[in-house]
């Protein structure tokens, strides 16, 4: 047993080099990801609204149960989101999307049929400083809008998304503020309730 001791203690320092670094280049992330489609379903809901940190989903809200609900193990770190506010916010959402989705209908005459909008948005944070945040939009797998944060606005990225640029552009300094500043610090207080479970 003594011989052992010192060869553990070797085998600690050898492998806190290799511990820092991972710690040193950790990068964080806070995403959400949207869905909604053209036509009622009584099976799935018109809008589905995920939210992932580091890749793993803390909370839900569909069009059908208007309710933004925390999941496991994200539920049990009380405190961490005031979800009856968060629940508000996403009824909002929901309103703002299924309204661009209309006017790529209207825009397309693609009343009939089933068509699908996608929304992904979000942050991450390389040694606790943002690195990194995107906003894009797709309609039935097609590229439609996205956020250039170096210009700080919103870029078209088929004929309809002319439409929704010029909208949307009006709060193109919001959505810049979101991704710089309230998706990283948002992601920070998240990281604080980091559960147990997720060590």
């Amino acid at each position: 047993m003594v011989t052992a001791m010192p060869f553990l203690l070797a085998l600690l320092c050898l492998l806190s080099p290799a511990a820092s670094q991972e710690s040193k280049n950790r990068v964080d992330s806070l995403r959400y990801y949207y869905a909604g489609k053209s036509e009622f379903s009584e099976v799935f809901p018109r809008l589905q609204g995920t939210g992932y940190i580091n890749d793993r989903p803390f909370f839900y809200y569909d069009s059908t149960n208007h309710k933004a609900e925390p999941l496991k193990p994200w539920c049990e770190a009380e405190g961490m989101v005031n979800w009856e506010k968060e629940t508000q916010f996403q009824k909002e959402r929901e309103n703002l999307f299924m309204e661009t989705l209309g006017d790529i209908l209207d825009y397309y005459n693609d009343n009939n049929g089933f068509h699908v909008l996608q929304e992904a948005f979000g942050c991450e944070l390389q040694n606790n400083k943002s690195s990194g945040a995107f906003w894009k939009l797709t309609y039935d797998g097609r590229n439609y809008l996205t956020f250039n944060t170096t210009i700080s606005a919103w870029v078209a990225l088929d004929p309809a998304a002319q439409n929704t640029q010029e909208k949307w552009n009006e709060y193109a300094n919001n959505a810049k503020k979101y991704l710089e500043e309230e998706c990283p610090d948002t992601l920070r207080k998240y990281l604080s309730y980091n559960p147990s479970s997720l060590d």
